[in-house]
């Protein structure tokens, strides 16, 4: 079959059309970032995320040559900011500072209207705080294994305190019960200051707290920490085990942070802004900036983030389902 010379000229000028589209969409990307960048946060200013992420957005500002904006979306235990950013043009310039509501909330609501594991693309974690597990000065334990006998031999005597109920404080308390098969009496509060003072006034038994937040009363003896519950001990508390060292097999529980984009988000820019994390993040300056806030440094690929995201969602929903929470 013959072509005409119309034919052809018209694919020619529409093969060079193509071409071009797809080099300018290259030198977009290739280009990025060419305006400010908003990162979004679904906390208040002034708690441990808010801290962090401020921490970090001077040195990354400088990094990418665009400034950073921190826009705090509170509510909904992240579920609006993450919503906000799930409905983004993924074009890297809306960005979300995540946090374990990302495994978490799944499992906790009924109706997200996002899919936290479809709906984001993982670029980096960015840093890890240790909780620890406090005991009320009064109570005649001083080891987790103490604790656990205790538990056990006065089933459902114990209480425990937390932030709130489906907070990740909460969820550490339901993951040492699954872990260790004792029982307690969850205590909601409606912020962790008044919990952790309660614990020190011998109102409720025990709670798990942010390492940051509880070190202060462990020094002075306001409170008894039994162990932290990271895979390394905390250099804050040296002397006290991990929870795997006292005998509580393959128990880990922080709190963690990591920046996601919108799924669709070009891979360069993926890729770029990953390189632009991780260099600030392990510069020395850094590495002070985050001891001095009581948070660990903590940064990985797009590939690892994928990996331990899509972990602590099975871990966390297996725990919520044995505490039989129920999705609201």
């Amino acid at each position: 079959m013959q072509v005409s010379h119309g034919t052809t000229r018209r694919k020619v000028i529409q093969s060079g059309i193509a071409m071009a589209l797809g080099a300018a969409g290259m030198s977009a990307h290739a280009a990025w970032p060419e305006r400010q960048i908003r990162i979004i946060l679904g906390f208040a200013a002034g708690g441990g995320s808010d801290i962090l992420l401020r921490a970090i957005t001077p040195a990354l500002a400088e990094a990418l040559g665009q400034p950073l904006v921190v826009d705090n979306r509170a509510g909904a235990a992240g579920n609006i900011a993450m919503q906000a950013v799930a409905q983004a043009a993924p074009d890297g310039y809306t960005l979300l500072m995540g946090s374990p509501g990302l495994a978490t909330n799944s499992s906790l609501y009924a109706s997200l209207g996002f899919d936290p594991l479809k709906d984001f693309a993982p670029v980096s974690l960015v840093g890890s705080v240790q909780n620890v597990l406090i005991v009320r000065p009064s109570l005649q334990v001083n080891t987790v294994a103490e604790l656990v006998a205790y538990a056990r031999a006065n089933p459902g005597r114990l209480n425990y305190a937390s932030p709130g109920t489906g907070t990740s404080l909460h969820l550490a308390g339901e993951l040492f019960k699954v872990s260790t098969g004792v029982r307690m009496e969850h205590v909601p509060y409606k912020g962790g200051g008044q919990a952790l003072t309660d614990v020190m006034g011998g109102q409720v038994d025990l709670m798990f707290n942010v390492l940051p937040s509880a070190l202060p009363q462990i020094k002075a003896g306001g409170v008894k920490a039994l162990a932290v519950t990271g895979a390394q001990r905390a250099p804050s508390l040296p002397d006290r085990p991990t929870m795997i060292e006292a005998g509580v097999a393959g128990y880990t529980a922080v709190t963690w942070n990591g920046i996601v984009a919108p799924a669709g988000t070009p891979r360069e820019v993926i890729a770029r802004l990953n390189e632009a994390i991780v260099k600030v993040l392990r510069t020395p300056e850094m590495a002070q900036k985050f001891a001095s806030i009581g948070q660990d440094v903590l940064v990985s690929t797009p590939e690892e983030f994928t990996v331990f995201l899509r972990e602590e969602t099975t871990k966390w929903r297996r725990t919520i389902e044995s505490a039989g929470i129920r999705p609201q």
